[in-house]
């Protein structure tokens, strides 16, 4: 039988899990502690859960918030009573913030030991403020039919909150008195006999979010005399945002972004953080290089769109944030959630519905004729600029073909020079920031972002560290055929939990990479303590610039003193003896030719340390110098 009845508190915490089993929960972070000693247990010995034992709160949150990420699941989070708890609030606010489903169980002391500093007794009740999608404390543990069944139920709704109507994270506050540990106790005998596991569980189900259905909000379908849809494709002027995302279903995703930019001729600008950019052959119209475009004033404006579809967050790019800002085109954003996704407060309109839903419906809406020339459906290519030949899976190049294998048919209009100025930019600065980087033999960081998109191997998992590694790969990272999967903490946009989050993407997962600044990685070097039972492989690029290397793009720069000691903060590690400490692999880097070789293939199992050591002014002062020329030299 699943259920221990020892005692009160295994019951009680044997029920909680065996229901979150059957649920369809597959993995249980647990920190350890004394309060927490029935849930432990319990989770200890549901043999269809894995539990891993972490020390650190902190890192281990961060852990199941990468394990989260990966499976797209609800991974349970469990600790003791006590400050523990306090542990866990960065990584919720960042499941908050990126819509990660976390479960989390912090256990607590009973009503009557609060208050009186009975130790390691604080006030846990809605410690996370506002930041679970939906938190409570649950009732003291009770040897009672009734008592369970409120206790199955809690459970079952709490999963469902943690994925319903958005993703999220949900807290369950558990007091437990004693004894804590599972000494028998005769009162549960009685239960026992009362107790069928078939009756009590039958209904119980594995409930997942899944694909998201959500029906398209009303402004979709209507506004006025013709609907938003019939708007878009009058519009020759229009661009598709395909921001920051991870996407259950990549290739789909993927797939309806193509759909709808073909559907309306518009380019897609995409964020170096959304898989679009790996899927380059589906889709004709990638701009890769908008942030450096955008930096060209006159090309800025005589790009002004009329109206963007922006699909989920705005990209990282503070040069596109203020073009739209400053050109204020009305604005359509798509994503099913109930979250507000645009700090610029502009003219838009949310559409509540996936990108996969708003392709479907676009493919229904019948084509205008614009003026004659547009608006006939064929599968022929757009003759605006030179051919690309279609590509191999792995290769890499600035513009994709138009139409590949069977897509289907594509609108065009030969008119569209808004979409032809799109492209021809994007071919030369792509192939202007080719040739700089590639003709660049010493070591400097931008390079190794620009050299990641072409060499690893296909469909590899990346978690990309937030500072200066997210904006490199959105200046240099090339649009490619290699499937690779970004991951990131693009939530709250902080560096806790950086190396945690990136173990648990990468446990029992493809061999994983992680891309980081050395600041980063030294914020969290606590998570190299879950190697001994971390299954997988993953390798971390290490820039290691002995500081940090955004703040030298940023003003305060010029004002040293109190900059080096108080804003680049180095800290002069020595990373070769720290790996050492953990029995973690370490290698630097001596060269460009070293760097392909030890990541056209990776490893298996195990965590190394590619250190990549560069010159952070220098390569601040490089950024400065080039990524305004780009697109005036081209």
């Amino acid at each position: 039988m699943p259920i221990d009845f020892r005692n009160t508190n295994t019951v009680w915490a044997s029920v909680l899990a065996e229901t979150l089993q059957r649920l369809g929960l597959t993995t249980a972070v647990i920190c350890p502690g004394s309060r927490s000693a029935p849930l432990t247990i319990a989770f200890a010995q549901n043999k269809k859960i894995e539990t891993i034992p972490i020390l650190d709160e902190r890192s281990a949150s961060f852990f199941a918030l990468g394990t989260a990420q990966k499976s797209y699941l609800p991974t349970a989070l469990i600790c003791t009573s006590g400050t523990a708890a306090a542990n866990f609030y960065p990584a919720i606010i960042e499941a908050r913030e990126s819509r990660i489903p976390l479960l989390i169980f912090t256990a607590d002391r009973p009503p009557e030991l609060r208050d009186c500093h009975a130790g390691q007794a604080i006030d846990q009740v809605k410690i996370y403020g506002n930041y679970p999608n939906w938190q409570a404390e649950l009732a003291i543990p009770s040897a009672s039919t009734g008592m369970l069944d409120y206790l199955r139920q809690t459970i079952v709704y709490a999963w469902e909150r943690s994925q319903f109507p958005t993703p999220g994270p949900v807290h369950l506050n558990i007091p437990f008195r004693d004894p804590l540990v599972p000494v028998p106790d005769i009162a549960v005998e009685v239960l026992e006999t009362q107790f069928n596991p078939e009756e009590f569980f039958a209904g119980l189900e594995p409930i997942f979010a899944g694909e998201s259905s959500t029906p398209p909000s009303p402004p979709l379908l209507r506004g006025g005399e013709e609907s938003t849809m019939q708007q878009w494709q009058k519009c020759d002027r229009g661009i598709i945002i395909a921001g920051v995302a991870q996407p259950q279903l990549v290739e789909k995703y993927c797939s309806a972004i193509a759909q709808i930019s073909k559907s309306l001729n518009w380019p897609v600008l995409a964020e170096g953080l959304s898989p679009v950019r790996n899927y380059a052959q589906l889709n004709p119209h990638l701009i890769s290089t908008y942030d450096l475009i955008l930096r060209n004033r006159e090309l800025a404006d005589k790009l002004t769109p009329e109206i963007a579809i922006q699909i989920g967050d705005l990209p990282t790019s503070k040069e596109l944030r203020n073009w739209l800002d400053k050109t204020q085109p009305k604005r359509y954003i798509i994503d099913p959630s109930h979250h507000n996704f645009d700090p610029l407060h502009g003219q838009t309109i949310h559409l509540r519905t996936s990108v996969e839903n708003l392709a479907t419906i676009l493919t229904l809406v019948p084509p205008l004729n614009k003026g004659g020339l547009g608006g006939v459906l064929t599968t022929a290519t757009t003759n605006i600029s030179p051919q690309i030949p279609p590509l191999n899976k792995g290769e890499s190049t600035p513009v994709p073909p138009l139409s590949k294998g069977g897509l289907g048919g594509v609108l065009t209009s030969p008119s569209n020079e808004y979409l032809q100025l799109w492209r021809n930019t994007e071919i030369q600065v792509r192939q202007t920031i080719d040739q700089k980087i590639s003709a660049i033999n010493n070591i400097i960081e931008p390079k190794v972002s620009w050299l990641l998109s072409q060499i690893l191997p296909p469909e590899t998992p990346i978690f990309i560290a937030n500072s200066m590694p997210v904006r490199d790969v959105e200046f240099f990272w090339k649009p490619n055929n290699l499937e690779i999967k970004p991951f990131f903490n693009r939530g709250a946009n902080g560096i806790d939990g950086t190396l945690s989050t990136a173990l648990g993407v990468a446990h029992r997962n493809q061999s994983s990479i992680m891309l980081t600044g050395d600041l980063t990685l030294l914020h969290d070097t606590n998570g190299f303590l879950i190697k001994n039972k971390f299954v997988g492989h993953l390798t971390i690029i290490l820039i290691n610039n002995n500081g940090g290397g955004i703040f030298e793009m940023l003003p305060v720069a010029k004002f040293d003193p109190p900059f080096e000691d108080f804003f680049a903060t180095p800290q002069d590690i020595n990373f070769a003896q720290l790996c050492a400490t953990y029995g973690v692999e370490h290698e630097v880097i001596e060269d460009w030719e070293h760097f392909k070789q030890k990541l056209i293939s990776l490893p298996n199992s195990g965590i190394r340390v590619l250190e990549v050591q560069t010159d952070r002014r220098a390569d601040a002062k490089w950024r400065q110098d080039n990524l305004s020329k780009f697109a005036k030299d081209s």
